[in-house]
This record gives structure tokens, sequence and C-alpha cells, in this order.
């Protein structure tokens, strides 16, 4: 790093996390193992739908080595995995059971546990498991008529309703009206570390571990806790290193009950660590809806009115996360835009796949595809140019902030601070616009598909409603944040760490920040719906400043000064004029032991917790513009061009928020161009290897220009900070569908993503003959 910044909030220091991950210091889950343990294989439906009707374990147990061998027989006691927010008495029955009972309901389900003394006898021992199953029909479309899911429950379970005003009158009023069908394919976070969990009993103190959590431990705890009848005291969970996160890692799935059961009741750690095909076909797949949408617009193409009925594709069984997707989609989807009445059912659907939760901007991923589609569609009806309708129904900065009568994430959508339009001129000159339209339209005219896309999108983020910190100073002169927080790669410690130094008074790096262990913290939010950076930095300042103030308190007594004139600057406490002596952190907090003679009437220790609560998230707000270009033989996309343009109130660190931005614009090109699990007739899944899952690598990804703006600090927190760990993913399948349709020649072709090169060709050989 070169000379030390005059703050550090707002530095774009180096990354505190990155020696041991680029020295090959870190630890995983697999990295992870204890003496004695056991390794753990999970035997797997071959059907998508099914009736069990039996397993025969006899072979697989004779084999040397395997300790033993669980169907739900043996777990009969245990509850389906319940919902991380607590009970749902009306979800309930939807759940998904550790291992499965009587019924299949995708292919991939748990239905039986392998624990041998080996990971390769257990495996050998998994495939001598017989199961027979009586295959049924499968589901696979979600917009299709509902079923029954079992005797008195369809396969829908709810339909999530959101809106205001009259929906009725506002097509009656409407001079145009837009109607659109479009679906966004199904697909999920892919990380490079499968998952892997290790659970250990500690019969000596009655403690149960486990290692290998990640993005929320503390919520985690709690819904174990439940589950397996014990306290919170009694159960910890470890977050080492963590090869990607994206929503996908943090579940509570199968195999994690498993581990901690077994752990117990076999007395030796258990350790499971995922494959890539079972990762395919068991983890958390994302995203897939089908959405029914009409706009009703008035003569200058100005929104009136939206009603939007989609169908939600949830998969085989409602997992910890409930509704939540569905429930995001329908309160985010107004988008930037003014929009005087609102209507949107979500369906929520289960079929015959792998189950669906989140996935890096679950929800606003979805319906900004939507959405935008909807505004380029407007503007081709009207005869406007797509920034034109944009610019017109845009939420002016006089009128945040914006409160619209919609809920997500239960929270009530409160647009706390924006200027839309103000990003959106900035974008066009940064990527000047009418140039490249002109270039563009140079390049059709001989012959070339070459197309300009933009989408505009309000993200959300700071999800509380509650976060705190403890800051503690060593003897040492070292200072440690504990926090309830986690680190998925994020770069949570850094941006931590430049807080707490930029409050106290003390360089970055002599701040350790410990994270993802439920037993230093007892309460946490983990990492997940952007909020990490935006609670738990807050609750940090506060933390810190106490101790600030608490060594000021001291420093003035030892240094004879008055507290008012003393500072504090690189670990040591001196006076703001310079003069006199100086004393450090470290010896502050020698001072203040509870042995010593000089701590008076203080409580012991430099150290303090803080706590930050907020009544609503938080919303930045971005335009992404795209030039694409066609390969005509072959249906191929090339991004020539990518502009993020991103407002986050203030950045703690603008180059990690660059690259936040950066790995989102991969994770959505994908999504955009690339991913989708495909299953047969049969509810069979066809993607099961990275051969038949693509996804973008280095010669697929463009040079991203990011713009990252400060315009609008958040009016909900002290530090005005917005989040934007789902910004740059969050409208990519948006922008690069309008640039595809743009260089198809603007007739809204583009109704669906991915858009695969199957497809682009299919419609440039339409055109042609």
């Amino acid at each position: 790093m070169s000379a030390k910044p005059a703050s550090w909030i707002g530095a774009s220091v180096e990354r505190l996390e990155d020696r041991p991950l680029v020295t090959g210091q870190g630890r995983f889950a697999g990295d992870v193992s204890f003496p004695h343990q056991l390794h753990m294989r999970i035997v797997r439906s071959a059907y998508a739908h099914g009736r069990l009707r039996a397993i025969d374990t006899a072979q697989a147990r004779a084999l040397r080595g395997v300790v033993a061998i669980w169907t739900a027989a043996d777990i009969a006691d245990l509850s389906p995995i319940d919902f991380r927010e607590g009970p749902n008495e009306k979800l309930a029955p939807f759940r998904q059971p550790v291992l499965a009972r009587d019924m299949v309901r995708y292919a991939g389900e748990p239905v039986a546990a392998v624990f041998a003394t080996d990971p390769y006898v257990a495996e050998d021992a998994a495939d001598l498991v017989e199961v027979d199953i009586e295959e049924l029909d499968a589901v696979t479309d979600a917009s299709l008529p509902v079923s029954e899911f079992a005797a008195g429950l369809t396969t829908e379970p709810t339909i999530c309703r959101q809106g205001y005003g009259d929906i009725a009158d506002a097509f009656k009023q409407a001079a145009t009206v837009v109607e659109l069908d479009l679906s966004v394919g199904r697909h999920s976070g892919v990380p490079l570390e499968t998952r892997g969990a290790i659970g250990r009993y500690d019969a000596a103190r009655d403690v149960l571990e486990l290692h290998g959590a990640a993005k929320v431990p503390h919520k985690n705890r709690e819904s174990l806790a439940r589950m397996l009848g014990r306290s919170t005291a009694g159960i910890h969970l470890y977050e080492g290193h963590v090869g990607g996160g994206f929503g996908i890692r943090g579940e509570i799935y199968p195999e994690d009950i498993l581990v901690l059961v077994a752990a117990m009741r076999l007395g030796r750690p258990v350790k499971w660590l995922e494959d890539r095909r079972e990762h395919m076909i068991a983890a958390n797949h994302s995203r897939q809806q089908r959405h029914r949408i009409r706009a009703a617009v008035d003569a200058e193409g100005r929104l009136i009115g939206i009603d939007d009925d989609f169908f939600h594709d949830q998969g085989g069984y409602i997992r910890t996360h409930g509704t939540r997707i569905a429930d995001t989609a329908c309160g985010i989807l107004p988008g930037p835009y003014r929009l005087p009445h609102f209507r949107v059912n979500g369906h929520f659907r289960l079929t015959n796949k792998t189950p669906a939760a989140t996935y890096r901007a679950p929800g606003r991923y979805e319906t900004n595809f939507v959405r935008e589609r909807l505004m380029d569609a407007i503007a081709r009806e009207l005869g406007l140019s797509r920034i034109e309708v944009r610019r017109r129904n845009l939420i002016s900065p006089d009128e945040m902030p914006y409160e619209r009568p919609l809920v997500a994430l239960g929270d009530e959508v409160v647009l706390d601070s924006g200027d839309y339009a103000g990003l959106l001129d900035k974008a066009l000159d940064r990527c000047g616009w009418d140039e490249l339209e002109r270039k563009v339209r140079a390049r059709r005219e001989a012959g070339e598909y070459v197309g300009l896309g933009l989408a505009m999108y309000v993200e959300k983020s700071g999800l509380g409603p509650t976060d705190g910190a403890r800051v503690n100073v060593h003897t040492s002169g070292e200072v440690e944040v504990i926090t309830g927080g986690a680190s998925v790669g994020q770069g949570f410690e850094t941006v931590i760490a430049q807080v707490c130094a930029d409050t106290l008074g003390v360089d970055y790096r002599r701040v350790r920040v410990v994270h993802g262990r439920t037993d230093r913290i007892e309460y946490g939010i983990g990492a997940h719906a952007t909020r990490a950076t935006v609670m738990t930095a807050n609750a940090t300042a506060v933390a810190a400043a106490k101790v600030r103030d608490k060594a000021l308190d001291m420093a003035a007594q030892l240094l004879q000064a008055d507290a008012a004139q003393l500072t504090i600057a690189d670990g040591n406490v001196m006076r703001r004029d310079g003069a006199g002596a100086t004393i450090g952190l470290g010896e502050l907090a020698h001072h203040l032991r509870p042995v010593s003679p000089t701590r008076g009437e203080r409580d012991p220790g430099l150290a303090a917790e803080g706590w930050f609560t907020t009544d609503h998230m938080t919303y930045p707000y971005g335009v992404q513009i795209a030039q694409v270009a066609l390969d005509a033989g072959t249906g191929a996309v090339r991004i020539e061009k990518m502009l993020i343009a991103f407002d986050v109130g203030r950045a703690i660190n603008p180059m990690l928020v660059r690259g936040q931005l950066v790995g989102g614009f991969v994770q959505g090109l994908g999504g955009a161009l690339f991913e989708e699990f495909q299953y047969d007739e049969r509810g069979q899944p066809l993607s099961v290897t990275f051969a038949d899952y693509l996804m973008p690598t280095a010669h697929e990804v463009p040079e991203v220009d990011i713009l990252l703006a400060e315009d609008a600090p958040s009016t909900c927190n002290p530090l005005g900070i917005k989040g934007a760990g789902e910004g740059g993913v969050a409208a990519v399948g948006a922008v690069i569908a309008s640039a595809v349709d743009d260089a198809l020649g603007g007739k809204g072709l583009i109704t669906q993503i991915p858009i695969t090169p199957q497809a682009v060709k299919a419609m440039i050989d339409a055109q042609r003959n």
C-alpha cells in the first residue's frame, strides 16, 4: 500500500483476508478433520417422483468399514427441515424430510446415509444400497394447472399477492396496453468449493459443533437447536474460508442435520463433502419464473399501472427460505419508476425438480429482466426512444424518500434517497451513447447484427433490524472486532477493519476481525441480503466510538489533560496541538485491567459493544449499458462493451465495491447467455456436469467499465452506506436481453433467458428467410 490515506473509510486499501488465501493457507471445509472421524455418503433417488417401496442395505452393511446406514426409519424422531424465520403452519406440510419418507419428489433427494471409516468405502457401500421406487408422473412445468402434492394438498401451497391502487381503472384509462409473456431460466450459484459439513460432539462439554458453516451461522444455530432439541448454548457453528457463497451456501440442507445427529449417536466426528454431480442435483437451484405481465400506459408513455401473474418454480420442497424469493419479486418489481397502480400475483408452485431458494439478487434478477423488457416494449409501441420512456417515468430526487405501499423481505418499501435521472445522464455520457448508436446503426446497415441495451434498476440492501459488534483493545495494542457477520469472499474483514480503524484512530492492519463463530458472540446477522457492510459496519462504528471515548478519558487522567484536547492517531493518544507526551492504546488497556490501581471507578477493559438498529432497508440503484454483436453463423453473442453505473451511497472501499460489481456481472452473464438446469419430461436432470451446465469463462467476459457514484448517501444509517453485493448481477439479464433484441431489429423477440446460440441463430435464419 502507498502512503496512509487521510481516512480509512473511502480508501481502496488491500484486502486483509488475501494473504492466507494466496499462500495456500486457507482453511476450507475439506481442510477440517478430526481424529477417529467417520465419512458420510448419501444415497439419492434416481427418480424425480415416486413412491418409496423398500430400501435394502444388507449388502452395503456387510462391507468392511461400514459403521452404520440410516434410512428415514432410523431418524423418525427428526422433524422435516424447518424455516429459518420460524414456524409457518400453512407451508409446513411442504418441508423437506431429512431422508425421504414414503415418497421421493426430485431426482437426487436423499433416501439413505452411509457412515464408514473411509470416504471411498462409504461411496462403494452407497452403490450397494438397493432402492425400490415406483415411478410416478413428474410435474416439470410450474405454469401448468395445479395438481396433487399429497392428500388434501395441491402443488400450489400459496399465492404471494401484493398491490395498491385500482388496477382495473388503470387499464380503463390506458391509451395503450402492452402485454408480454417472459421467462427466466433455472440456474444458481455454482461455487468452486462444493458444500461440506463436519459434525463433532464434545460429550465432556455437551457441545455439538458444526464446521463448514457459512453465511448465517447464528440464524442456522437457532434453527438447528430447535430441530435437535438443544439449547443454543449447546451448539456452535464455525465458519472457515468459503469458496463462493452467493446464497446457495448457508442453507440448512439434509446433510447438515445428518452429520450432527450422527456425531452424537455414533460418538465420532462425521465428515461429508459433496461432489460436483451432487452439487448440481441437490444444492439449491434458483430463478425459474414465468411472468405474464401487462402495462397500462398513457399516450406519452407514462405508466398508469402494471398487472403481473407469475409462476415461481420452487421444485420438490419448500426449504428454509420459504417464499422469500416470490415475496421479494412482488415487492421490488416496480423498480425506479413511478407507478400509480400495481397488482401482482406470484403463484408459488411445486414441481419435481431440485428445490429452489435464494441466489445472488433473488427476485431482482428476474423482475429487472421482466420490467425492463416491458419498458423496451412500451418504447417500441409508442415510437419513443428507450431512454425517453424511462426518463418520463423515473422517480425524481425531490420525491425522496419515496414510500411505496409494498413489502420486500418483510420490510416496508421506502426508497431512501436517489437521483435516478442523474445517474442515467452520467452513464449515457460515460459510454457516449449517441455516438455508440450512430456507429451501431452504421454497422447494422452494413449487414452486422449489433445492438445496444439499457437497463435501470433499484437494488435493496441493509436489511435490519439490528446488528451488534464488540471492539476490544488488547494490552499489546492490537484491536479485535468480534462480530456475528460472515465472510463469503466479499472483503468483509477489510471493510469492518477500515471502519473500526477510522473511528478509533488506528491502522486498519492492526485490526483483527473475528466472525463466523457462534461461540464468540451471541448474536449475528451473517452475510446475506447485501446487509453485512451496512449493518455490521454501523454497529462497529458505534462500538469503536465508545472505546475511543473510554481511551481518551483514561488518557486524560494519565496525561493530566482535558479529554477534549486529546485525539488518537496511529494508535496513540496525544494532544491535538501535538505538544506533550503520548500514550498508546495498548498501554491504556494495561491501565484498565481489573487489578490496575489507575483504573479508578471505570469498568475493566478497553472494550465496548455497539449496536445499530434500523427501520428500513437502503436502496442503491444502477444503470447498465451493453453493446453486443451476434454471430449470424453460430448464434453466439459477444459482449463488446459493458458499463455498470451504480450509486452505493458511500463506498467504504471503492476497489472492493468495483470488484463486487464486476464479479456480479460475470454471474449475471451466465444466467443471461449460458447457465440453465435442464430436465427431461420425466424430471431427470440433464445438467449434471460442467459439460452440460455452461458457465462463462475469462474468454466470454469483456472488460467492464464501472462508474461508481456516491451522490445519494443513505438516510437510514449514520455512515450513509448502501450495499453493493448484488448490484452487479441484478440487471445483467435485462441489459443483455435488451441489447440482443436491439441487434435483431428491436422487435421484442427476446422473451426468455438464457439466450442460447440456437435461439439466436433460429431468429436470424427466420429473418433472412
